[in-house]
């Protein structure tokens, strides 16, 4: 008989990180209804029905296949000492075989940032795909623009790799990022951007 996977949480010393729930609603939708003009301009455009209950609970369903099926580990960050949701972080796109690897993405809301508290869930979620998932390559892309998601991936450990054109569709334009990647065991030392 097929168990189920056991649900995936993290404590960190500040935060907890596990998958969304249907509960998560309201403070979900009240955070990233404070942060919107703090988020747009790093983020695809919202739908319509962005923050609507629907769209949520297909997010939650979402992350419950995505991790039974080792596709994508979707967090949400919780602090500790009052449960207040303040982020999310994901591993998504998880490539097994030859290639044992994963894209990371994440946000945080307005009020919780440059506090220290993604770099804490990188830091984790990074350690976990390493030692738990048995990843070898964790990858992950930005504006150039945004110096303190650029800061914060090399102060994790992240190391500048190129220059994807045409990344991703931000805010309706097609934008150029500049990528990093973790390698677990890297012996690379700092790499500078071009």
């Amino acid at each position: 008989m097929l168990r189920p996977k056991r649900q995936v949480r993290i404590e960190t010393e500040r935060l907890t990180l596990r998958p969304p729930v249907h509960a998560d609603f309201r403070g979900w939708t009240g955070l990233r209804r404070a942060s919107r003009a703090f988020l747009k301009p790093w983020e695809p455009s919202w739908a319509n029905d962005h923050l609507g209950r629907k769209a949520f609970a297909n997010r939650v369903y979402w992350a419950n296949r995505a991790i039974k099926n080792d596709t994508a580990l979707p967090l949400f960050m919780f602090r500790r000492d009052d449960a207040e949701l303040v982020g999310a972080i994901t591993l998504d796109h998880i490539r097994r075989g030859p290639a044992q690897s994963g894209t990371l993405g994440y946000w945080v809301g307005e009020s919780h940032a440059r506090q220290g508290y993604m770099r804490e869930a990188i830091d984790a979620l990074v350690y976990h795909a390493f030692h738990r998932m048995d990843l070898s390559r964790i990858e992950a892309a930005c504006l150039p623009e945004n110096k303190p998601s650029r800061d914060l991936l090399e102060k994790c450990g992240f190391k500048y790799e190129g220059v994807a054109q045409s990344y991703l569709e931000i805010d309706g334009r097609w934008r150029t990022h500049v990528l990093y990647a973790c390698i677990r065991l890297d012996r690379r030392g700092r790499t500078e951007p071009i």
